[in-house]
């Protein structure tokens, strides 16, 4: 037979309606109590109902997580997977659990929102979308909880990496090794592009650096494939760069294939960077330099606005949460 609250109330002598509010958070019952209780609930494998706690408090204690990307790497994809992994184990913390939320889950049809509501979310965290799409925007309009990843919307509560200050740092610091002809090959058109694009072209003024459109070419994000291609169109220029950005860890490992393969020594005949900070970047040769993003933090702050705005419906949206980013220096920007 399943354990009830009633056992476990007669194991501690106390009360059933103590031994729920204990479980449900109630002010009122001691820490020491609390843990008492929670002790003797695990040691009889007792485990409250999540139906009757949703009636009690109104709440499912479920959070979404619209998460759609393109290229379809889906949870492979490192930066995004590292994100919502620190998501997920912040939202567990605190009791929640994460569903993912699909606009066509069973060929049914459904928008995000109508999802959200089918699976009695309690909020949702919108992450690695198109944020221009209207179903995005309805979701994002709506009077749901959210908070957004790498992208700003007026109203919500957001997290995003320091993208322009990263960037920022690459062309510095190429700068300061003697290389005058930048390139940078990005991702396709989103928040994250535009603010890396500001950050290149800024440091450029700041360091009085001409910039040139020939420099300047897309491609798509985590895709070892176009970055490989990307990279042979870049350097056949009658002037190629000294050294290229690509759009992150994954491009610049397919970019290093390319220049291998062309006989193309990097750094000795061009320099490259990756961006993210992704445990591959250091186990490829020569080691890439690149920009390490805090994604542990960016999920974790996504995961606290989140449970805040679902359990203080008065919590109103902030500034935009900047999270610091930091440039590792590894072998493939030489000095010239």
């Amino acid at each position: 037979m399943p354990v009830t609250i009633k056992d476990v109330a007669a194991r501690c002598k106390m009360s059933v309606s103590t031994i729920s509010k204990a479980f449900n958070g109630y002010g009122d019952i001691s820490a020491e109590t609390k843990e008492m209780i929670h002790r003797i609930a695990d040691e009889m494998g007792y485990y409250p109902n999540a139906s009757a706690r949703a009636l009690k408090t109104n709440r499912s204690y479920n959070l979404g997580v619209v998460f759609t990307e393109e290229m379809r790497n889906g949870l492979t994809h490192n930066f995004f997977a590292a994100v919502l992994n620190a998501f997920k184990f912040e939202a567990e913390k605190s009791g929640y659990d994460v569903t993912f939320i699909n606009h066509n889950i069973g060929g049914s049809g459904m928008s995000f929102l109508e999802h959200c509501r089918y699976r009695n979310v309690d909020g949702v965290c919108v992450t690695c979308a198109n944020f221009y799409s209207s179903e995005v925007v309805k979701l994002i309009s709506g009077e749901l909880p959210c908070v957004t990843v790498d992208h700003v919307f007026s109203g919500r509560n957001s997290v995003i990496s320091d993208n322009v200050s990263g960037m920022s740092k690459l062309v510095h610091y190429a700068y300061s090794l003697g290389h005058r002809r930048l390139a940078y090959i990005h991702g396709q058109q989103c928040a994250v592009t535009e603010n890396r694009l500001l950050g290149f072209h800024r440091a450029a003024a700041e360091l009085n650096l001409q910039t040139s459109e020939r420099y300047i070419m897309a491609s798509v994000y985590d895709n070892p494939e176009a970055g490989y291609e990307a990279v042979l169109k870049m350097m056949d220029q009658p002037e190629p760069p000294t050294c290229i950005f690509m759009p992150d860890d994954q491009s610049a490992i397919g970019a290093l294939k390319a220049l291998n393969e062309h006989g193309i020594s990097c750094p000795g005949d061009v320099s490259l960077a990756g961006y993210d900070g992704t445990k591959f970047a250091g186990l490829v040769t020569p080691r890439l330099t690149t920009v390490r993003q805090d994604t542990d933090t960016m999920g974790r702050k996504a995961a606290e606005l989140l449970i805040r705005e679902v359990e203080d419906r008065s919590f109103r949206a902030g500034l935009p949460e900047i999270v610091p980013v930091t440039l590792v220096e590894g072998e493939s920007i030489a000095k010239i």
